[in-house]
């Protein structure tokens, strides 16, 4: 008989529930819609809604399964990443959830990095932690307890107060499969206390992190339908899960998942000698370390554009669909010439901080001299897209990073080839987009709740047991892509202060 794994992962706009079996073939699926609210000037989401959430996606998952579950072999619960969830030794919230998303940690990330030598960003628990205590905030003397939304879903399932690796690397820095000794040491000599108390259990993927408890299959399925015993793994962050479910978790792998925003994580060999402001250093779910490159900007700016080109299509009497028109357009730049007719663009819709802009301020320079087309202004946007993510490249380059390979995923990644053939070029290696990376996070931390239920195996070799067969399409620029692209990014550079200046004065 087939097993039943559920994964669930709490994302920033949605909630999903995915029902898969021990090939990883996915059965059902599940989807709850959710949003932040803004609470003190302060981005967060309730609990009372994650937990509601979390119930009504699984019972949309178990209504398009077409009948009752009243077991599962194994769970695994992920989210978003970050943030501050703090509670007192009774189990109570302390404060409203800070997501990832709030910037209000600048003094804190800077003397923790300052301190650590070692990059802590804003969005981290230990950020948030520190700087309510810089600011002197009431609450903090209470704080008994900090864990992560993945990690209060888990507990609530199982009553353990564990997290995944990768998931403890967004709380505080790891040092192979724990916490960092040193860096918790300093922290500890300002703040008075041990910090680690605080912080939940790290542990490796495939290791026990409890079973359903009789209230957690409650918690779940309140109809009672649902009974206790199932395996539960590690919960785990979106970042761990992305690289599972792209099968990028071996060192010299990477992923890239390129849409609104662009994250290209790769996996390290060993520790980069430096520490950097834009680079993050993450876990993977077995506990290798990964340099995680953000950007605030990929596609929105194309989408606008594409959206102008409609209107026109319109006004022609014309009727393209906006899938075709992407295709077509898209298409259109394979016929840019070798300099990209001179043009040199900026999608900076928001401040890009790898660019060093504060402000969003997109932007579009050419010469006298340049060659204005459709093929040159496309290829332009495309390049644009994932220029920024070149800036961060280049200080993984300069360290000698190396990359055999990158699984892509995300709305740039519809067209075939194109995507593929430009972001191959801006990273140096083959870029491939697997038909299964669509199913997103929820779809990774099932399958390592999958590997929890496997004995023998090493995460890399259950995973290359998983994808055996999946269908996928690699793409590696040629020599002359590299070449284009290589002029584009020199000339990006050299127009940076135009583009600051303009972030400045908008």
């Amino acid at each position: 008989m087939s097993k039943k794994i559920l994964g669930i992962e709490l994302g920033s706009t949605r909630i999903k529930s995915v029902l898969i079996d021990e090939r990883g073939t996915v059965l059902s699926t599940g989807i709850f819609e959710w949003e932040n609210t803004l609470v003190d000037g302060l981005w967060s989401y309730s609990l009372e809604d994650a937990e509601r959430g979390v119930r009504e996606s699984y019972s949309q998952l178990v209504k398009n399964y077409g009948q009752a579950i009243e077991n599962f072999d194994a769970i695994g619960v992920s989210a978003m990443m970050h943030g501050y969830l703090a509670f007192d030794k009774y189990g109570k919230q302390l404060v409203p959830f800070r997501t990832w998303r709030n910037t209000n940690t600048g003094e804190a990330a800077q003397k923790l990095s300052e301190l650590f030598s070692f990059n802590v960003p804003l969005r981290w628990s230990v950020s948030q932690y520190y700087q309510s205590f810089l600011d002197g905030m009431e609450h903090v003397k209470n704080v008994a307890h900090l864990t992560t939304l993945a990690g209060y879903i888990h507990f609530k399932l199982t009553g353990q107060n564990v997290l995944g690796a990768d998931d403890a690397s967004g709380m505080f820095p790891l040092d192979g499969r724990d916490y960092n000794g040193q860096m918790l040491a300093k922290l500890n000599a300002l703040i008075g206390r041990d910090f680690k108390e605080l912080l939940p259990k790290v542990l490796l993927a495939g290791e026990n992190a409890g079973t359903l408890t009789e209230e957690g299959a409650l918690f779940l399925d309140p109809t009672g339908t649902l009974k206790a015993g199932a395996i539960c793994c590690p919960p785990e962050g979106d970042m761990g899960t992305g690289m599972v479910a792209t099968n990028s978790v071996l060192p010299k792998t990477a992923n890239i998942s390129s849409g609104t925003a662009a994250n290209c994580t790769v996996v390290l060999e060993k520790p980069l000698k430096n520490y950097y402001k834009e680079i993050d250093i993450v876990s993977t779910p077995d506990g290798f370390p990964a340099a995680l490159i953000h950007t605030n900007n990929c596609t929105t700016e194309i989408n606008e554009w594409v959206n102008l080109f409609s209107e026109v299509v319109e006004l022609c009497g014309l009727n393209i669909g906006k899938g075709q028109l992407f295709e077509k357009l898209f298409n259109k730049s394979l016929e840019s010439d070798e300099k990209v007719g001179k043009l040199t663009g900026y999608n900076y819709l928001a401040g890009e901080p790898l660019a060093g802009t504060k402000n969003g301020a997109p932007l579009i320079l050419r010469p006298s001299d340049g060659h204005l087309s459709l093929a040159n202004f496309m290829q332009m946007h495309i390049y644009s897209a994932i220029s920024a993510l070149a800036l961060g490249m280049d200080i993984l380059k300069s360290e000698g990073v190396k990359m055999e390979s990158v699984m892509a995923h995300g709305g740039f990644y519809k067209t075939p080839f194109v995507g593929q053939n430009a972001t191959s070029a801006v990273l140096g290696a083959p870029v491939t987009v697997m038909e299964t990376a669509g199913e997103g996070g929820a779809y990774g931390i099932a399958l390592l709740a999958g590997y929890a239920l496997t004995k023998g195996l090493s995460l890399p070799d259950y995973l290359n047991k998983i994808f055996a067969d999946a269908g996928k399409k690699t793409v590696s620029a040629n020599e002359c892509e590299k070449a284009k692209f290589a002029n584009f990014i020199a000339a990006y550079k050299r127009c940076l202060p135009v583009e600051r200046l303009a972030s400045e004065v908008r």
